[in-house]
């Protein structure tokens, strides 16, 4: 108390009158706040001491264990939720599918309700290409009989912006039996750091629309829309440009692989789809666009690849690349395991949405041995490819 007295004065005698009561006004300020900031270290042993052992464990590690669990496991906890937060989407209207080898083109297009055409449509095959060699070489040999011309557009980035070859151009050799039929365009990429990947995606699109119309695409004439690992069957294909008043635009639900042909996921790919071409109308997009699905019209072989360095690409080179959380995800002793298991590259949870076709998909996807209905070409060829047929899971390294 003296101590503060003598300053007090000091402080009087040295700045006179008109700075006293303010600087006993900041002294008084301080000396609180300093005797609130003793009072309260003073009270945290005793918050302490009333703290039992279980209370202590529970504080500091249960809860920010229970923080960090959830950062982890936030995307599962989300699509395990999603039937809370999530609707269903519209059901399609599902199109039965007749189709044998005997029966004739009349005949299926009268099953079907509709007529048949005194000459078949035009057919553009057309994809935004990445790196998937030997699927597009599949999927160009399952259609190869029925196309006008096939349409390919690929960039030098990829959809999340990182540079990449020209794998199209750089193995072209392989696809010469096309050459005469094919209208290929490269685009240079934007390069744009931290832009949504999805926008890369689109711009991609629309210049494949553009492409489009360079290869000299007319109305009504059949556009195929789908990613290249979305294969159609042929006659598929060949019933579409012969039948006569087939809905204007026509999802294909498509039987849903992973890995290879071994891994059958369920039969509800449905993004893939055919139009009958409209100047100024139609647009190259690969979201939902009608309600009418054909059934059973095609496969969809998604991360089928011959080496697992594909595998890394593909998983930072796609529109959700946000899937990958962890470097780890891109180990290849990890990528092979998964493959093997039939199990989720990214640890996900199925995109469902109901608890029970959540509950109903959880785990590994069972094995199929069954290598009948697939593509022709795949089978012609089965020594070349058979990392894609059930019983060969292993993958080169390169």
């Amino acid at each position: 108390m003296r101590g503060s007295l003598w300053r007090e004065w000091g402080f009087f005698a040295l700045f006179g009158h008109k700075h006293y009561a303010a600087l006993i006004l900041t002294w008084d300020i301080h000396d609180s706040e300093a005797t609130q900031s003793v009072s309260s270290m003073s009270r945290l042993p005793c918050i302490f001491r009333g703290m039992d052992l279980k209370a202590f464990i529970f504080l500091f590690v249960v809860v920010p264990l229970c923080i960090f669990g959830v950062y982890l496991h936030s995307q599962k906890i989300t699509y395990f939720l999603r039937p809370i937060w999530d609707r269903a989407p519209k059901p399609f209207h599902d199109i039965p599918h007749y189709y044998h080898e005997n029966v004739s083109m009349e005949t299926l297009c009268k099953l079907h309700g509709w007529g048949v055409r005194e000459s078949p449509r035009r057919v553009y095959d057309a994809v935004v290409f990445n790196n998937e060699l030997d699927m597009l070489s599949i999927r160009w040999n399952e259609l190869y009989p029925y196309i006008t011309e096939f349409v390919l557009l690929e960039s030098n980035s990829t959809f999340s912006g990182i540079p990449k070859p020209l794998f199209f151009k750089n193995n072209k050799e392989q696809f010469k039996y096309v050459e005469s039929r094919l209208t290929y365009g490269m685009i240079g990429g934007r390069f744009k750091k931290g832009e949504n990947p999805f926008v890369e995606e689109a711009y991609q699109r629309v210049a494949l629309d553009r492409l489009l119309r360079f290869a000299g695409i007319t109305d009504d004439d059949l556009l195929i829309m789908s990613d290249v690992d979305e294969i159609p069957s042929a006659h598929t294909i060949n019933l579409l440009r012969w039948c006569d008043d087939i809905p204007r635009v026509l999802h294909l639900r498509l039987k849903n692989y992973l890995y290879s042909f071994e891994f059958l996921v369920d039969d509800k790919s449905w993004r893939a789809s055919v139009h009958r071409y409209q100047t100024g109308k139609t647009r190259y997009a690969h979201y939902r666009r009608t309600d009418d699905l054909l059934a059973d019209a095609g496969w969809h072989c998604s991360f089928c690849f011959r080496h697992i360095s594909e595998f890394t690409f593909k998983m930072k080179a796609y529109s959700h690349v946000d899937r990958v959380k962890f470097s780890d995800f891109l180990k290849h002793s990890r990528i092979q395991d998964i493959i093997c298991k039939g199990a989720d590259l990214f640890d996900m949870l199925p995109e469902e949405y109901t608890f029970k076709e959540i509950i109903g998909k959880l785990g590994p996807v069972p094995r199929s041995y069954s290598a009948v209905h697939l593509p022709s070409y795949l089978l012609q060829n089965a020594e070349k490819y058979k990392y894609l047929l059930p019983g060969n899971c292993l993958r080169e390294r390169g």
